[in-house]
């Protein structure tokens, strides 16, 4: 595993949460069958964060929140960012709340955000399961679970959503190495039953 200062994850961070914006042109993501049982984000379920846990408001009104042992880091103006780290200080779990951007809609998310991932420079970028017309705690929005391949060669799964709320839409972003089924994941997806926006 790397190491990461504070500085090279704070960069990371950056990086990740650009990764939600921007465009550019490059090979298409790939698609594949959902690996779960179940529907597609069938773990949804809207409600406060647990006990415990800490959030952060961005200037558009949207929340996130985060758990314990999480801590937030710099990136771009009226942006969230969490992250966790081992106790060597590799990066384990990210989540990134930002105001949408052009061009993401409801309409075209499931499809923007794996192209977007490969358009940033992710290798191997392949679409797990993505459904629209999902409720959250503050508005109705569309999801997509991709999985890619840093430039570090480190193996990501990702849970990204835009959201779309009474006052703003926004998007919330959680990654994790994939370690199926870890605690990682698990935070990440409560972490996205709780956002609001």
């Amino acid at each position: 595993m790397v190491t990461l200062t504070f500085r090279a994850l704070a960069a990371l961070a950056l990086a990740l949460a650009v990764a939600a914006c921007g465009s550019g042109s490059s090979p298409r993501a790939k698609t594949v069958p959902t690996r779960s049982a179940g529907a597609p984000f069938a773990w949804l379920a809207p409600a406060p964060p647990p006990a415990g846990w800490h959030s952060v408001r961005v200037p558009n009104g949207a929340t996130l929140s985060y758990p314990p042992g999480w801590r937030t880091v710099k990136g771009d103006g009226g942006t969230a960012t969490a992250v966790l780290l081992d106790r060597q200080g590799h990066d384990l779990g990210y989540l990134n709340l930002t105001p949408r951007q052009n061009p993401e809609t409801l309409a075209n998310w499931t499809a923007f955000r794996p192209q977007h991932n490969v358009e940033e420079g992710e290798r191997d970028v392949s679409t797990e399961g993505a459904a629209g017309g999902l409720r959250f705690r503050t508005g109705r929005g569309a999801c997509v679970q991709d999985a890619y391949t840093t430039s570090t060669g480190r193996r990501y799964v990702e849970v990204a959503c835009l959201v779309a709320g009474a006052h703003a839409s926004s998007v919330v972003v959680g990654a994790a190495l994939d370690t199926r089924g870890g605690r990682e994941h698990a935070a990440i997806e409560r972490a996205i039953d709780a956002m609001t926006t």
